[in-house]
C-alpha cells in the first residue's frame, strides 16, 4: 500500500505532512496495518532530516508558479506547469499510490491533476480560512476535505468537508520549562518575548523589533527567530543599536530554532509575536498570549482573516502591517505584559481554540481508503 503527500513552498504546507504521517504510523501500528510506503512529492524536500526520520520517500516534481502580479515568468510557467502535469502523470502511473493527500501550494497542482486523471482518491487539507487557489480548484475532485477554520467550508462541497483543525507535530506539542533558562542563558524574573515570523522569517517584524531593541531589553528578554536569510542583517543591526548596552545579552537572535528549542522557548515565554499562518495553531496549543501581525498581501487576504478569527476568540491582539510601527509594537507588548488579567484570559482562550486531534482524524480517513483498497484487491 502507498500514500503520497504533496504540497510545497512553506513550512505551513510541509510540517502538517509530518504530523499526519506520525499519526498514521501510530494508527497503522495499533491496527496491525503494515507494509505501507509513504512518499512526499514536491519541488524541494524542505527538511530532509524530518522526511528520513519519519520514513518518507521524497519524489521531486517541478512546477510553474502563478504570480498574482505581472511577470513574464507567468507566460513561461504555463508551459512549465504543463510539462509538470505530464511528468506527474508518468510518476504517479509508475508509483500508483492508493491515496494522494494534498496540502496546497503550487507544487501540489500537477500531482493532484495527475491523481484525478488516474482516478486515484484525493484527500485535501486546507490550513487557512480562505483556501489557496490549488485546494479551491481541486476540492471538487477530492474524496474528503479537512479544514482548519470553520469559515473555509464556504469554499468546498459541504457534504465531504470536515473541520479538523491544523495538524501539529508531536515534537513541538508540549512546551518545556526545565532547562530552558540554561539553554537560552536567561535571567530569572525578567519576562521573555518570543518572536517568530514563520519558517522563512518576517523582515518587517525583524525591522520593528531591532528599532526598539534598547527599550525592549531594558525590561524584557527576547528570543527571536529571524529566518535564515535575515540573521546576518539582524545581528549586524542589533550589534549597532545595543553597543555598550548593559542589557545587550538579553537579546537572543537565532536563524532557526529546532523542535526542542522551540518547545523550550515556548516553555519560558510570556508573550509571542507572530505571523498569522499555521503558527497560530502552535501558539494556541502552547496556551500563550500573542500579538499576531498578518502579511499585508496574502492569497485572498487569508492571513488577515486568520488573525481576526483567532482574535475573536480572545486569544490574541492583531496589529496590521499598515499600522505596524516599532513603537506601536513596543507599546502593545508593554500593555499586555503589564496586564496579567488580560494575558491569563488570552491563554485560556488559546487553549480552548487549540485542537490536537487533527492529524489523527486525517490519518483515520487515509486508513479507511487503504482498507477499502485492501479489501477490494
Amino acid at each position: 500500500m502507498k500514500i503520497l503527500f504533496t504540497g510545497g513552498g512553506t513550512g505551513g504546507h510541509f510540517y502538517p505532512v509530518i504530523a499526519i504521517t506520525e499519526a498514521f504510523n501510530k494508527l497503522a501500528e495499533q491496527e496491525k496495518f503494515f507494509n505501507v510506503n509513504i512518499y512526499y512529492m514536491a519541488d524541494t524536500p524542505f527538511d530532509e532530516r524530518l522526511l528520513f526520520e519519519n520514513g518518507i520517500i521524497f519524489k521531486k516534481i517541478d512546477s510553474g508558479k502563478v504570480r498574482r502580479y505581472f511577470s513574464f515568468k507567468n507566460f513561461t510557467d504555463i508551459f512549465k506547469t504543463g510539462f509538470a502535469v505530464l511528468n506527474a502523470i508518468f510518476q504517479l502511473y509508475k508509483l500508483y499510490p492508493d491515496v494522494v493527500v494534498g496540502k496546497g501550494g503550487y507544487a501540489s497542482f500537477p500531482v493532484l491533476v495527475a491523481a484525478v486523471i488516474l482516478n486515484i482518491p484525493i484527500i485535501i487539507h486546507e490550513s487557512d480560512s480562505i483556501p489557496g487557489a490549488v485546494n479551491k480548484l481541486m476540492g471538487r475532485f477530492a474524496s474528503k476535505i479537512a479544514i482548519s477554520y470553520a469559515e473555509a467550508i464556504n469554499y468546498f462541497p459541504k457534504e465531504k468537508t470536515a473541520l479538523t483543525g491544523n495538524p501539529i507535530r508531536k515534537a513541538i506539542l508540549n512546551p518545556i520549562k526545565d532547562g530552558s533558562s540554561e539553554l537560552f542563558a536567561l535571567e530569572e524574573g525578567i519576562p521573555v518575548i518570543f518572536i517568530i515570523g514563520g519558517s522563512q522569517g518576517a523582515r518587517i517584524i525583524n525591522d520593528a523589533i531591532t528599532q526598539v531593541l534598547p527599550e525592549l531589553v531594558s525590561r524584557y528578554q527576547i528570543i527571536h527567530q529571524t529566518g535564515k536569510k535575515n540573521i546576518k542583517s539582524v545581528r549586524e543591526t542589533a550589534s549597532v543599536v545595543l553597543r555598550d548596552n548593559v542589557f545587550a545579552q538579553r537579546y537572543k537572535p537565532f536563524a532557526f530554532l529546532d523542535d526542542l528549542s522551540i518547545r523550550m522557548a515556548a516553555g519560558v515565554s510570556s508573550l509571542v509575536v507572530s505571523r498569522a499562518g499555521s503558527a497560530i495553531f502552535e501558539i494556541a496549543v502552547w496556551g500563550l498570549p500573542s500579538i499576531i501581525i498578518p502579511i499585508k498581501r496574502s492569497n485572498g487576504d487569508h492571513q488577515r482573516k486568520n488573525a481576526y478569527i483567532y482574535a475573536r476568540t480572545g486569544a490574541c491582539d492583531v496589529i496590521e502591517e499598515g499600522n505596524l510601527t516599532p513603537h506601536i509594537l513596543l507599546s502593545e507588548i508593554d500593555r499586555l505584559i503589564g496586564r496579567p488579567d488580560i494575558t491569563e484570559k488570552m491563554s485560556t482562550a488559546a487553549k480552548e481554540f487549540s485542537g490536537t486531534s487533527s492529524a489523527d482524524k486525517i490519518a483515520e480517513q487515509i486508513l479507511n481508503i487503504l482498507h477499502k483498497h485492501k479489501n477490494n484487491s
